[in-house]
C-alpha cells in the first residue's frame, strides 16, 4: 500500500532523463525540482490564475464534505436508533444504491441541474456531493452500538432529539465521522468528472481539473505530469494522517473490514 505512494514522490523529482529510462527505476538518483517548475510555469501561462482554481478546490470539498458528514449523520440517527414505519426499506434502498456506479445517473442527473438552473453553479458539484449514501450506511451502523439507555435517560431529563442528537451521538460516533471526512473529502478533492460535466466555466474549475490539461500534454509535459501526481495525493494523505487513529476503528465497526 504504500510502496506506490512512495514510487509516486520518487517520480515528481524524477530529472527527465530518468523518467523515459528503461528499465525504469523505482528511486530517484539526482533529485530534482525542475518538474515542478514546469508545471508551475505551465499554469502559469493560463489566463485563470492558479489561486483561482485552489480556490474552487477547496470552497468545494471543504462546503461538500462539512455539508455530506452533518447530513448524513442526521439522516442515520433516525434510522439507527428511531422505530418508523418503513424504516427497514428505507435502509435497504440505501445499501442497494452502494451497488451502482455514480456514473449510472450522470445523464438524469444532468437534466435535473438543467432544469434547476444549476449548471455552471457550485451547486450542482456540492449538492450531489452531500447526499452520498456510503456516508449515511457508516453512520448508521456506528450509531446502533450506542446504548440506549443513555438516550432514554437524557429524554427522560427533557433533552430534545436534536441536543441528544448533537451533545451525545455526535461525540460517542467521533471515529466514524471523523472517518467519513477522510472519504468525503478525497473522493471531493480527486473528483474532475462531475466538474468537467456541470461547469463550463474556466473560472469556476478545480485544481485537479487543470492539473489534468497538464498531464495531457504527453511526452512533452513528462515531468510536469510526475509533479502532478504528487501535489494532488498530498491533501488526501495529510487528512488520512490527521484521522488515521479512527479509520480501523470505524470500520470495525461498520463491517466494512474483513
Amino acid at each position: 500500500m504504500v510502496l506506490p505512494l512512495v514510487y509516486t514522490v520518487n517520480l515528481a523529482f524524477k530529472p527527465i532523463n530518468e523518467l523515459l529510462k528503461f528499465p525504469p527505476t523505482f528511486f530517484v538518483r539526482h533529485p530534482t525540482t525542475q518538474n515542478f517548475k514546469d508545471l508551475f510555469a505551465a499554469l502559469g501561462n493560463s489566463f485563470i490564475p492558479l489561486s483561482r482554481y485552489l480556490f474552487n478546490s477547496i470552497f468545494i470539498s471543504a462546503v461538500g464534505t462539512f455539508g455530506h458528514v452533518i447530513l448524513a449523520s442526521m439522516a442515520a440517527y433516525p434510522l439507527a436508533k428511531n422505530k418508523f414505519p418503513g424504516k427497514n426499506f428505507m435502509f435497504q434502498t440505501v445499501v442497494i444504491s452502494l451497488m451502482f456506479s455514480g456514473f449510472v445517473v450522470n445523464i438524469p442527473r444532468f437534466l435535473l441541474m438543467d432544469s434547476l438552473g444549476w449548471l455552471d453553479t457550485y451547486y450542482a458539484v456540492i449538492v450531489p456531493m452531500m447526499v452520498s449514501t456510503l456516508g449515511l450506511y457508516l453512520m448508521k451502523q456506528f450509531m446502533e452500538q450506542i446504548n440506549d439507555a443513555i438516550l432514554e435517560a437524557a429524554r427522560i431529563d427533557g433533552a430534545s432529539e436534536f441536543r441528544i442528537f448533537w451533545r451525545i451521538v455526535m461525540p460517542n460516533v467521533k471515529p466514524a465521522w471523523l472517518t467519513l471526512t477522510l472519504f468525503a473529502f478525497q473522493a471531493s478533492w480527486n473528483d474532475s468528472g462531475s466538474v468537467s460535466l456541470y461547469i463550463r466555466q474556466e473560472a469556476m474549475k478545480t485544481f485537479p481539473l487543470a492539473l489534468s490539461y497538464v498531464q495531457a500534454g504527453g511526452l512533452a509535459r513528462m515531468g510536469a505530469s510526475a509533479a502532478v501526481g504528487f501535489i494532488l495525493m498530498i491533501p488526501p494523505i495529510t487528512i488520512f494522517i490527521l484521522t488515521q487513529s479512527n479509520v480501523v476503528e470505524t470500520m470495525k465497526s461498520s463491517g466494512m473490514k474483513d
